[in-house]
């Protein structure tokens, strides 16, 4: 007798062990079938907003920069005193090269400078066979490097890109390369340009 009660009793609690796991397993299952839609339904109400930003280039190539200072090339294209030099630079080829980071210091030769030139010589130099001389001119007027007039000394010499040295002279408060006096000295991104008023002519 007390073993039919006992044998009934397992049964009876085998059958509820097993219902309570299937009670369990389909808990589960409604559980992750509603994350599923939850989640597939936040994917798909992506506010306008949220797709602006995800569509938006992010980083240094999404940095549109309109505030840097501009390099040396477009500080004298911007000048009606150095349209001079600046044909003669465009025609020797050296846009690209003073366009780079640099830094450059340039003595720049205002239009009065290269008209003090002998007649005729601005014309020849701007031709192509010409463009070697022209220039070793140019690149005579370039140091690789930024010098300011405050830290020149009188007699100091510097060699400039042609290979050529410009000896720097002081008078008072004012400074002079190879006795041309700098009357203006302008801070670019890539250097300074210090205008002359004369054509530096290498040896």
């Amino acid at each position: 007798m007390c073993y039919k009660v006992y044998l009934s009793y397992k049964l009876t609690l085998n059958k509820a062990m097993k219902h309570n796991y299937f009670c369990a397993l389909l808990v589960i299952s409604v559980t992750l079938f509603s994350c599923g839609e939850s989640a597939s339904e936040n994917s798909q109400s992506a506010t306008p907003q949220q797709e602006e930003t995800a569509a938006t280039p992010q980083g240094q190539s999404g940095v549109v920069d309109e505030t840097s200072a501009p390099n040396i090339v477009q500080v004298a294209i911007s000048s009606k005193d150095h349209t001079t030099l600046v044909a003669a630079v465009k025609a020797a080829g050296l846009v690209d090269a003073l366009s780079n980071a640099g830094p450059f210091t340039v003595f720049a030769p205002t239009n009065a400078a290269f008209d003090k030139l002998p007649k005729g010589t601005v014309e020849e130099l701007l031709k192509p066979e010409k463009i070697a001389d022209l220039k070793n001119i140019l690149e005579y007027h370039t140091y690789v490097g930024a010098l300011k007039t405050e830290y020149m000394n009188d007699g100091q010499e510097f060699e400039q890109v042609n290979g050529g040295k410009v000896i720097i002279t002081i008078k008072g408060d004012k400074t002079y390369v190879n006795g041309s006096e700098i009357v203006a000295s302008i801070p670019t991104s890539n250097g300074i340009i210090h205008v002359i008023n004369d054509v530096l002519l290498p040896k």
